[in-house]
């Protein structure tokens, strides 16, 4: 079986998530990575060093540089005619690209898989991860999405595909890349973070926010994340949500406070090797996952712990 993979890039440098699905395409068979972009050469010959990558098809053109799923479904339908399987990361591009591939193909996606069972055969969460389905696909061609905390990320080193140039429509003329605004975090990316310091509701207001979670942060190195609750009231910006509608994170430590614990949340970050939670009710759901619970008040204790450090 060959399978393509989506290369997540900024046109200069590959995303770590990348790396996930290679090990989840790995185990399907022969693996071939797409890298569309515009000026994006140095991406290729980033991505033709993974470990266990037989080609990279390189489609440099304009009409990708933002990585518009418009533009870019249509080509990965076109390569499809020479793999069985197209396998994206579970990222904000990813989710937006594979749906257009399977309609056009005419299959069924199967999204944000935790591990490949068989040659048509994964398991996916359901009911926000408190149930895991295992299922089957009768497709001709899969279209799937990885989950990137559940696969091992490939090694970076020691591969040495070949680079083949590939053409596409270009601009499908369905949509246009008007701009965006990036916030700018000089804090570790919450899904590569070895630690999140994760904030909700109970920290009142954004000034709050800033005064009792980012001090621990700098003080842990860590990536910092909120509850949606935590993000819905304002306290911090949308790219700080963990949880079923935001991040999906897996760190060494994440520490919850004043977070209850709802489900939605749960399920972005209970696969963290350690969670230390705080929480001064002391039958918040929270504490049913937490490796270390504390009950008391956090505007007592994260300024102690902090200053402790």
């Amino acid at each position: 079986m060959k399978t393509l993979v989506w290369v997540e890039h900024d046109n200069s440098a590959m995303a770590d998530a990348t790396l996930a699905a290679v090990t989840a395409a790995g185990k399907l068979g022969e693996v071939h990575l797409l890298v569309a972009g515009s000026g994006c050469r140095a991406v290729a010959e980033q991505a033709a060093q993974i470990a266990g990558v037989g080609k990279v098809h390189l489609a440099d053109n304009a009409a990708y540089a933002n990585a518009l799923a418009e533009n870019v479904a249509p080509l990965v339908v076109d390569l499809m005619s020479h793999h069985d399987a197209f396998v994206a990361p579970a990222t904000s591009h990813g989710k937006n690209i594979t749906p257009r591939v399977a309609a056009l193909l005419d299959v069924m996606q199967i999204s944000d898989i935790l591990s490949v069972e068989g040659e048509k055969t994964f398991t996916r969460p359901t009911y926000a991860g408190n149930a895991i389905a295992t299922v089957e696909s009768t497709d001709a061609k899969l279209v799937i999405t990885v989950r990137g905390t559940a696969f091992d990320k490939a090694e970076t080193t020691g591969g040495s595909a070949t680079i083949e140039d590939v053409s596409g429509a270009g601009d499908a003329g369905l949509s246009s890349f008007v701009g965006a605004e990036i916030a700018k975090n000089e804090r570790p990316e919450l899904t590569s973070a070895k630690i999140i310091v994760s904030g909700g509701r109970a920290l009142k207001d954004s000034e709050t926010f800033q005064q009792v979670i980012m001090p621990l942060a700098d003080k842990l190195g860590a990536g910092v994340g909120a509850s949606r609750a935590a993000v819905d009231a304002g306290y911090v910006p949308n790219d700080y949500q963990v949880g079923q509608t935001g991040k999906i994170v897996a760190p060494e430590v994440y520490i919850a406070i004043g977070i209850s614990g709802a489900i939605q949340h749960l399920a972005g970050m209970k696969d963290s090797k350690t969670i230390i939670a705080i929480n001064k009710d002391e039958d918040a759901p929270i504490f049913q996952v937490a490796d270390i619970g504390l009950v008391g008040d956090l505007f007592k204790i994260v300024p102690e712990l902090t200053e402790k450090l």
